[in-house]
């Protein structure tokens, strides 16, 4: 595989979609054609990090990235395993109507004011509908258009993104964390693990991340391990094994919390996937 690999997957006169795929051995596309205007990258598999000037924000699942035209951005991997991310744009106009003005910068020009929200469950989901859905073949455009505008709509959505910010110190503490974390996702860690790796005490990690992230580090790790299992759910035959893969201890520990986070079970989001493929052929 090619260092970045780039697959357009829906282009229309309102909104553009494409797979991009990173082994980890080189820069994201600093000239891919997205770049010419303000897009969202939604990272679904592994984790890289993205630089702006000074700032830096983690991208792995569970978070939207917001970029702005003409933005050069560094990027980095230090996770081995490579990345991969959905690419969304909107037209310009129909954006800044999704998009609440606290995110934006103040001025004519479009400009995001934040470099990143956090997801809820049910935009990660949507993240995996609409991928599988165009990479199949099986949305038409305005279906496409449609689950494209509402994944945009609920992850700029003030009551479903919310800014992950706090001080600089603690949001580098979290984002070390989050490293640890992805580095092995079926390691059952511990607090006090996880606290020697980022060399702070358990205390101090638990109560830090918790402010930083909205979530506690046990809450983390599970949305970790539930994306992944919907970026693979689709190509995989034995979910028990794939749960037992990702770090759960049982097929039913993994089935309920997949329920309880996307309100279907792994194998009703697996056949609902299967069932559109074959509708379509």
């Amino acid at each position: 595989m090619d260092a970045f690999h780039i697959a357009p997957l829906l282009r229309t006169g309102i909104v553009a979609v494409w797979d991009v795929v990173c082994d980890g051995s080189g820069d994201h596309a600093g000239d891919a054609s997205w770049q010419e205007s303000a897009h969202l990258v939604f990272p679904y598999r592994g984790l890289w990090v993205r630089h702006d000037g000074d700032e830096l924000a983690v991208a792995e699942a569970g978070q939207v990235l917001l970029a702005n035209a003409g933005t050069t951005y560094r990027t980095h991997h230090p996770v081995p395993g490579g990345d991969a991310s959905l690419v969304v744009q909107v037209e310009e106009a129909m954006l800044r109507e999704l998009t609440p003005p606290a995110l934006l910068c103040e001025g004519d020009a479009f400009v995001f004011a934040e470099q990143r929200l956090r997801l809820d469950a049910r935009a990660s989901a949507l993240v995996a509908m609409l991928r599988h859905s165009l990479r199949e073949g099986i949305a038409e455009p305005l279906e496409a258009e449609s689950l494209a505008l509402t994944l945009v709509t609920r992850s700029l959505g003030p009551r479903t993104a919310h800014v992950a910010g706090s001080t600089t110190g603690r949001q580098r503490l979290a984002d070390r964390t989050k490293l640890v974390l992805a580095s092995d996702l079926s390691r059952r860690w511990t607090l006090a693990e996880i606290a020697a790796e980022v060399g702070v005490s358990p205390v101090y990690l638990t109560q830090t991340f918790a402010q930083v992230e909205a979530l506690p580090l046990y809450r983390y790790q599970l949305r970790l391990r539930l994306a992944r299992a919907l970026d693979r759910l689709a190509d995989v035959d034995d979910l028990a094994q794939l749960g037992l893969e990702l770090g759960f201890s049982s097929h039913s520990h993994f089935s309920a919390a997949f329920q309880q986070a996307y309100g279907r079970s792994p194998s009703e989001f697996r056949d609902a996937v299967i069932a559109r493929r074959q509708r379509k052929g």
